[in-house]
């Protein structure tokens, strides 16, 4: 794998671990390719602990980072957890002359081609989920469990100790009344900083059958750990968030199939979204949140509808965004009838049909310049 190979691939896996939730900034990265650079990038072991040992900055990123990896440079032998970190090995400073190459004994012991793992979870993250073999859709799924999506965040009413910001009175009066009124230093506090629910309305319809699954999938692993709520739209709305609160991703999948009635229908975006602002959106889902249409447009239903629907949410939430799977495909333009009509109440238009672009979409969501 030649340097600009392992370059691409180490910032693929940094990217998915940023939309599992770590915080892979560039330093970090950077201190990975040194770490790849005194070790030897072809091994499974090597690059795990390189990238454990630079990539994570707190214990909760190790669980975070297991599963990216085990997604990400595929799993480990038989009989061997899927998240189960390689053990780690000693280095001999005197080798036998007669000893088999470093290389060769090493590579034998790991046993996974490392380099080719990642070159192909890297051309799998920009593949469209329309053409992708059983093989691959199955690699997809462990890479879309990782995800976590988190809303931008806002300053509440609360307020926290904080070495900076204004005084807090009842904390200094407090200090200053336990030291006899003698001078203390200022207790400041600050305001606390929340996520934004995020809202999913993900399209279910026929046109939308190739995306459908993996969409899905997306939305399942956003569902935990954040203020995110989840509906199916087609001929029908559906709330989906308590099918998805399942742990495992077939069996929310399961429980959501069983749930959805309009699977593969027609679409009527307009009445759809009219019946959530009518029933959840008085009731302040919508309501300052990030709200997210994954749809590729198509409406069947009246176009004035849609684009009315739309205006009333974009003067509920804080920010609209529609990710459309066929935006990707070249000479693409908003011309459906739907999606014209609903461009004007959106605030970023983004891509949808692979896993980069929902990474992409996951940064958008997050406040990130679309």
């Amino acid at each position: 794998m030649t340097g600009v190979d392992a370059s691409a691939v180490v910032v693929g896996f940094a990217r998915a671990l940023r939309a599992a939730g770590v915080d892979a900034g560039p330093d970090r990265v950077q201190a990975f390719l040194g770490a790849l650079t005194l070790l030897e990038p072809g091994l499974r072991s090597d690059v795990y602990w390189a990238g454990r040992l630079t990539l994570c900055g707190s214990r909760n990123d190790l669980e975070r980072y297991e599963r990216v990896f085990a997604a990400y440079f595929g799993a480990q032998g038989d009989g061997v957890p899927k998240g189960a970190a390689p053990a780690p090995r000693l280095r001999l400073v005197v080798r036998d002359p007669g000893s088999a190459p470093r290389t060769e004994t090493r590579a034998a012991e790991d046993g996974v081609p490392t380099p080719v793992l990642a070159d192909s979870t890297d051309v799998l993250r920009h593949r469209d989920f329309a053409g992708l073999t059983a093989a691959e859709r199955e690699q997809l799924r462990r890479l879309l469990a990782a995800f976590r999506l988190r809303g931008e965040v806002r300053r509440s009413a609360r307020r926290h100790p904080a070495r900076r910001g204004s005084v807090d009175p009842r904390r200094t009066v407090r200090e200053l009344l336990r030291r006899g009124g003698e001078p203390a230093r200022l207790r400041r506090h600050a305001r606390a900083e929340r996520p934004r629910q995020v809202v999913l309305l993900v399209d279910v319809s026929g046109s939308m059958a190739p995306y459908a699954d993996a969409l899905l999938r997306f939305a399942h692993a956003a569902s935990h750990g954040t203020r995110t709520e989840v509906f199916t739209i087609g001929t029908r709305l559906t709330r989906v968030t308590r099918e998805l609160a399942h742990r495992d991703p077939d069996t929310a999948m399961a429980a959501l199939s069983a749930a959805v009635p309009d699977w593969r229908g027609g679409t009527r975006l307009g009445e759809m979204l009219r019946a959530f602002l009518d029933r959840w959106g008085r009731r302040g889902m919508a309501r300052g949140a990030v709200v997210v249409l994954l749809s590729d447009g198509w409406e069947r239903g009246d176009p004035a509808l849609l684009a009315a629907q739309m205006r009333r949410l974009h003067r509920l939430a804080h920010r609209v965004i529609w990710a459309n799977p066929r935006k990707a495909r070249p000479g693409y333009a908003p011309l459906a009838a739907g999606m014209a009509a609903a461009l004007p109440s959106v605030d970023a238009f983004v891509e949808g049909h692979s896993l980069a672009a929902l990474e992409r979409l996951a940064a958008v969501v997050r406040g990130a310049d679309p």
